[in-house]
């Protein structure tokens, strides 16, 4: 008896031993255990109701329509609130989620919710939900577009900077940096921009049931409080989340309500690579929804 007594305290005295010398080694291996490793609520019945969360400028619409598109063909899944917290960035990744969210929208509902920010490109995104819900607090609006460059030639004068360029085409130059854009430069970027405005607007008109006719209301990237951006018909309601999460409850139909928790990891990757997108965005600015 004394001697199995010995035995099990020697390979606790080892086990010891082994944690006091690779303390760091071990703290991360049950760190890493603890974040593959399903909860108990996970273990019991996967989640049958999804939060998608889009945050800070628009830029790469991968990640949030893969997530969309994901959540569309889980059968689990039975509704979707979608919530938005920016102000807006790229015209092509914005259209990209907002179509994601219209083909969402035909096989299960999806509330959008205005957490902080919904404006220009981030409410583009957000137009073909079933509804839209505002935190009282929010900004909504700014349907507008933009396009930004800056006039350096009285700097580089200065440092004695001249540039040096052989183009085919006649707006071949249009957006460079090194000089004032000409009047028929100017007219070029207007024309896309404009086109772009018409795009937006009409799709913002077609998805809220808006006469376009009356767009100076809603659109002309007019900047709203929530209430005032109900009253012109751009959202449904004003709530928070709570209010906004018991919305897709109620149109899921689900009896036993339980929403998906979001992977640490998965988290820190997200804010990471949309940082190092911002990062590049900053040096080569697009034609942006502002």
């Amino acid at each position: 008896m004394m001697e199995i007594i010995r035995k099990i305290g020697s390979c606790m005295s080892a086990g010891l031993r082994f944690i006091q010398h690779h303390f760091k080694a071990t703290v991360l291996v049950l760190f890493v255990l603890w974040l593959i490793l399903p909860s108990g609520d996970e273990g019991i019945a996967p989640h049958n109701l999804q939060k998608i969360a889009l945050t800070g400028p628009i830029l790469d619409a991968t990640p949030i329509v893969e997530q969309l598109d994901e959540a569309r063909e889980n059968n689990d899944v039975k509704g979707v609130l979608f919530t938005i917290d920016s102000p807006g960035g790229a015209v092509a990744p914005s259209v990209e989620i907002a179509y994601a969210i219209k083909r969402l929208r035909e096989a299960k509902p999806v509330i959008v919710y205005a957490a902080g920010i919904m404006a220009s490109g981030g409410y583009y995104s957000a137009i073909w939900g079933n509804e839209i819900i505002a935190n009282p607090g929010s900004m909504v609006g700014s349907i507008g577009v933009i396009i930004e460059g800056a006039d350096l030639s009285g700097l580089m004068e200065k440092v004695g900077v001249k540039t040096q360029i052989a183009h085919a085409g006649t707006y071949k130059q249009v957006g460079t940096f090194d000089r004032q854009w000409s009047n028929l430069e100017r007219a070029e970027l207007e024309k896309v921009i404009n086109g772009t405005y018409d795009l937006f607007v009409g799709d913002v008109a077609r998805a809220r049931g808006l006469d376009l006719n009356r767009s100076t209301e809603y659109a002309d990237a007019h900047i709203f409080t929530a209430a005032q951006a109900q009253k012109v018909g751009l959202i449904d309601s004003i709530g928070v989340e709570f209010d906004a999460k018991k919305r897709v409850e109620a149109l899921s139909k689900v009896t036993d309500p339980i929403w998906n928790k979001e992977d640490p990891i998965e988290k820190f990757i997200k804010q990471f690579t949309a940082e190092g997108a911002s990062l590049v965005h900053m040096y080569f600015p697009p034609l942006t929804l502002k």
